[in-house]
């Protein structure tokens, strides 16, 4: 990775970002020494210009920044680190150096559980549930679905919020899994929804629909 450690005096600015959340932690700034440090001991280590030395985020408080991975930016100038932060990031004790929460948003696990069932397809390990569903065909996990939206058709007008969730829950992963066997993921979902949410989407379909051009 060629860096341009002299366009600001030996020193670029290094983004900190938590790997999971994609929040952004703190911004603080490297020397070569300090990005070397960094990448050997997997633990982000920053140029103090107050102190005129090395510190690692942590090395006192044991909040420490596991290095995920590190990105240049178009200019070779400013560092993009994504991390595993050991507690808060801040020295005043908040999970970032704006005072911000550093909270995921559930929503996104979705794109995690992709990716894991997505992992079970490929390598179908023996004893899994997933690996079953792929195994039964497309046939019979349409069928699953169609059971589990039932089931959720049945707690939404009798049963409590609980078991509605629940029940979706399932659903929603057996969707997934149907949707992974066509080879589409639920971000594919997500996009159709997103392009529907266009106040002209109506009238863009019908459109297409007159001409013969919709998909």
């Amino acid at each position: 990775m060629k860096i341009d450690f002299d366009k600001c005096g030996g020193l670029v600015p290094a983004i900190i970002q938590d790997a999971k959340t994609r929040n952004v932690l703190m911004l603080g700034f490297m020397n070569q020494e300090a990005y070397d440090t960094t990448v050997a001991t997997k633990h982000v280590t920053f140029w103090s210009r107050t102190r005129n030395c090395l510190w690692t985020k942590g090395e006192t408080s044991g909040h420490y920044l596991n290095l995920v991975s590190i990105q240049n930016d178009c200019d070779n100038d400013t560092l993009l680190i994504k991390v595993n932060p050991i507690g808060p990031t801040c020295h005043t004790g908040t999970d970032t150096c704006w005072g911000e929460e550093n909270s995921s948003n559930p929503i996104e696990f979705l794109s995690e559980l992709q990716d894991f069932i997505e992992l079970r397809h490929k390598q179908m390990p023996e004893g899994s549930y997933t690996t079953k569903l792929f195994s039964d065909g497309v046939n019979k996990m349409a069928q699953k679905v169609g059971e589990e939206a039932l089931e959720t058709v049945i707690e939404a007008t009798n049963g409590t919020k609980e078991h509605l969730v629940y029940e979706a829950s399932d659903l929603l992963y057996h969707l997934i899994v149907l949707l992974t066997s066509k080879g589409l993921r639920i971000e594919d979902v997500a996009e159709e929804l997103h392009h529907r949410h266009d106040p002209n989407w109506d009238a863009q379909r019908r459109k297409a629909k007159a001409e013969g051009t919709m998909k």
